[in-house]
């Protein structure tokens, strides 16, 4: 018996091999398993190859898996196009169809050999069973059902939702192609036993969502009023979303001409006022720059959300990459600060998005939240969320003394000024991009743009002390350390978990609050550290930079970086922790010679 699979699927586009990969992990879902799916595209825009992964598990999973259990390739073509995305070890199960013509032996895996390989005649069946090859997806679910005891009646329930407008042909087609593959399970043995054991979760007890989705939810939540935005890959689904749903709640979204529209009509909406948001991705992100240095020095609240993508430019469209970071930090002229989170999870969005809204309304100013395609497009089982644990922040009104001579950008303790609607009595003021006094009136004066400077970045000093944007797992005093942000963070709670099993010392940092950086709480964290890993989705490892440039960090702490579309899995962190452990154990040159450092 299994507690926890990993399935990974690929073929070419109308193959419905993701449709596949969601009716199981809905049915996954629906019985009590734990469950997580990723999906990844090629770059064409019609056409092309498409792939998913599917993690099924009876207890809790925080990232996809690392190499397949079960691989399932409808052409070898499409499935070698995802390379370390779909990576096989030595004991994985391989399917393909045997109408490629390559013998199991001659299969084109590079390195480690598969457990098991089946050349299966799945077009043959397919056809047999449906009387068309275009419900082989159903063919492979009844497979997946055979062989990992998920139930037909879940499964099929699903296939009833899928594809019962369609017609009762069409379903019944399916149908009989699904019993086909479940037949050919039973008669076709795993060598190596994948059937689950049974779930520990109460059927129906956990929701099925993903990152894009609850970030939206998350910004309905938080009382957005105005989304506007362009759609761009992978962040679309957030305008969709919001597009379905705002308005049962008095909301407005608007499509605009392009991404410098988008933001700049949201800036618009939340100088009259209401709550805003934009979404987009890093090219749209580059776009938004110039507007986003308005808002800053107008003071004006803003969420921009970033799924960020591969780059530069056009870049890998489709696959996930933590390479914007240093563009949400620093991509600005001037002297700017603007707050950078990131949600770790499909549940952490909706948290992650009402921190944004709650901190951009309380220190008037855009925030930007970093989320990435495998976050935004991959789906997760979680735990219904308590909306009660959640406070929503409204920004400062002037009362009616501070109205009888209203200073917009008034010198203020903490930095922030009551920011007055549009139409108040006494609460006309200039607003513009133009460095300005208290009153909003426009100054060429360098005292008055040093003290306007200072009055920007001072009001989020009680921002940089928030202890309650970081994570501390694991023993404190441990020498060995693992920092991870966003979509790895995940992994590396696997990792860590894995490495304390083994025996290693080793804890892990996890900032929502990516910048400004809380040097303190970096510092507290790092005191006892001896070695470590800063672990990211870039070729620079652009958070390790980062705190090179503002924090002490030990010697001993490196940085573990990969491109996109190369997964680092739990595995490769536990390895390079042992190397860690097993190097600060060891007995130094100086020290076998007899001489104390």
């Amino acid at each position: 018996m299994a507690r926890d699979v990993v399935i990974g699927m690929a073929g070419s586009g109308g193959d419905g091999i993701v449709s596949a990969g969601e009716s199981l992990i809905s049915a996954a879902a629906a019985v009590g398993y734990h469950a997580m799916m990723s999906k990844s595209f090629g770059p064409q825009i019609r056409g092309g190859e498409s792939s998913c992964r599917v993690r099924v598990s009876t207890h809790q999973v925080h990232g996809p898996g690392d190499a397949l259990d079960l691989a399932v390739a409808l052409n070898w073509d499409d499935f070698l196009k995802f390379g370390t995305e779909l990576a096989c070890g030595p004991a994985s199960v391989v399917v393909y169809d045997s109408n490629t013509g390559i013998a199991p032996a001659d299969i084109p895996l590079k390195g480690a050999r598969p457990a098991q390989v089946f050349a299966l005649p799945l077009t043959e069946l397919t056809v047999a069973a449906a009387g068309t090859d275009k419900a082989k997806n159903s063919l492979i679910l009844g497979l997946l059902s055979g062989w990992l005891g998920i139930g037909r009646d879940a499964l099929l329930a699903g296939m009833r939702k899928r594809l019962g407008k369609k017609g009762p042909e069409l379903l019944a087609a399916n149908q009989r192609a699904f019993d086909a593959g479940h037949t050919c399970a039973m008669e076709n043995p795993l060598i190596r036993g994948m059937l689950l054991e049974e779930p520990n979760v109460k059927p129906g007890s956990m929701m099925l969502a993903d990152g894009n989705d609850m970030t939206g939810a998350g910004a309905v939540f938080a009382g957005v009023e105005f989304f506007g935005g362009y759609p761009i890959t992978p962040s679309t689904e957030i305008m969709q979303f919001l597009g379905r749903e705002i308005w049962k709640y008095g909301g407005v979204v608007l499509q605009a001409e392009d991404e410098i529209a988008g933001v700049g009509a949201a800036i618009g909406a939340s100088f009259a006022g209401k709550k805003s948001m934009t979404a987009t991705s890093g090219p749209g992100m580059a776009l938004k720059t110039e507007m986003l240095g308005l808002a800053t020095i107008a003071e004006i609240p803003l969420v921009l959300v970033n799924v960020q993508r591969g780059g530069p430019s056009t870049g890998l469209p489709t696959k996930t990459e933590q390479s914007d970071l240093f563009q949400a930090c620093f991509s600005a002229h001037g002297d700017v600060m603007r707050p950078v989170l990131a949600p770790t999870s499909v549940g952490d969005c909706f948290r992650v998005t009402i921190e944004a809204f709650n901190i951009a309304e309380k220190y008037q100013t855009p925030v930007i939240v970093l989320s990435d395609q495998d976050i935004g497009h991959r789906k997760e089982t979680i735990a219904p969320i308590d909306t009660s644990l959640f406070k929503v922040e409204q920004r400062l009104a002037p009362t009616e003394a501070q109205l009888e001579n209203y200073a917009r950008f008034a010198q203020t303790e903490d930095g922030i000024s009551p920011m007055s609607k549009p139409g108040t009595p006494g609460g006309a003021y200039l607003c513009a991009g133009i460095e300005h006094n208290e009153s909003g009136a426009p100054a060429a004066n360098g005292a008055v743009h040093a003290r306007m400077n200072d009055k920007r970045f001072r009001k989020f000093n009680s921002l940089v002390g928030r202890k309650d944007l970081f994570e501390v797992v694991g023993n404190p005093d441990a020498p060995l350390a693992l920092i991870a942000w966003g979509s790895l963070a995940g992994v590396c709670r696997e990792a860590q978990a894995l490495a304390v099993e083994e025996g290693l010392h080793v804890k892990l940092f996890v900032p929502t609050l990516l910048y400004p950086i809380n040097e303190d709480a970096y510092g507290e964290f790092l005191a006892s550290v001896q070695a470590g890993l800063v672990v990211e989705q870039s070729h620079q490892g652009q958070l390790y930079r980062i705190l090179r440039m503002q924090v002490d960090v030990p010697r001993g702490l490196k940085s573990l970086a990969r491109d996109g579309a190369n997964p680092i899995h739990s595995r490769d962190i536990v390895a390079r922790l042992r190397e860690l452990s097993a190097n600060l154990h060891a007995p130094s040159s100086t020290t076998a010679q007899g001489i104390s450092a």
